[in-house]
């Protein structure tokens, strides 16, 4: 029974709302038995993958680079095309008056995005540091701060400005934004791969049951069935795709 247990495949998923089909397709399908399952933030993912903690992970774009021998192994992710309403700058003033922003700590990608919206397409010089937990409540006067997840979509109503980094960085590039990929820093079998797609391509096929199932043990302040239907795209198509290249290019 040990033997076998080390020889299944570690996966590290994104612990948010948005990967919660993927999570309903891993959890039911065939692949459930051949791996081991483990829900964190974008950063510990990265980290874990980095650090070969994980085989697979869900990893955010910004970290691929850093994972020694990273191959993706999957056309799914995470992806919004224009509005994603869970990766956002929030402010009580408006982008010219924002003189510091606080970062994420959750996150690797959006720090970069909103790094490269700010030289790129704003053409504003902020101040930026790192946050850790709490720091939501050190959003005031001109402190603005970039936050992601499910914190994002519960905070969004109480600030007077909210820029969401997906809509502008479709604003500035007219494409989609990749804030995920599924990712190997592992030889896997062919079997494997296709064995987890099948997983993957299961969740997505059943939102409306995953939708259910949320609904009838939680509380939501946002539209869960809206973001998970329309706001997030799962499948990263030949033009999502474009997205997330021109965003590493720069």
């Amino acid at each position: 029974m040990i033997f076998c247990e080390q020889r299944k495949i570690t996966v590290s998923l994104v612990s948010y709302t948005n990967s919660k089909p993927f999570l309903y397709g891993l959890q039911n399908g065939i692949i459930k038995d051949e791996i081991v399952l483990s829900l964190d933030t974008p950063a510990e993912c990265a980290r874990k993958m980095i650090a070969g903690e994980a085989s697979v992970g869900l990893v955010p774009v910004a970290a691929i680079e850093k994972i020694p021998n990273a191959k993706q192994i999957s056309d799914y992710g995470i992806a919004a095309i224009g509005k994603v309403d869970s990766v956002l700058l929030l402010s009580n003033v408006d982008l010219a008056q924002i003189k510091t922003v606080l970062l994420d700590y959750q996150s690797m990608t959006s720090v970069k995005l909103i790094k490269v919206l700010a030289k790129n397409f704003w053409q504003i010089s902020f101040e930026y540091e790192n946050s850790v937990q709490g720091y939501e409540n050190e959003i005031k006067n001109n402190v603005a701060g970039v936050i992601i997840g499910d914190r994002a979509l519960e905070l969004k109503n109480n600030f007077p400005y909210v820029y969401d980094l997906s809509e502008e960085w479709y604003k500035f590039t007219q494409l989609p934004f990749v804030f995920a990929a599924w990712v190997t820093n592992t030889q896997l079998t062919q079997e494997f791969v296709g064995n987890f797609n099948n997983a993957l391509n299961l969740g997505i096929s059943n939102i409306d049951e995953v939708v259910k199932q949320l609904l009838s043990t939680q509380q939501f302040n946002f539209d869960v069935a809206h973001y998970l239907q329309h706001s997030i795209k799962y499948y990263l198509t030949k033009e999502i795709k474009q997205g997330m290249n021109k965003f590493l290019s720069l």
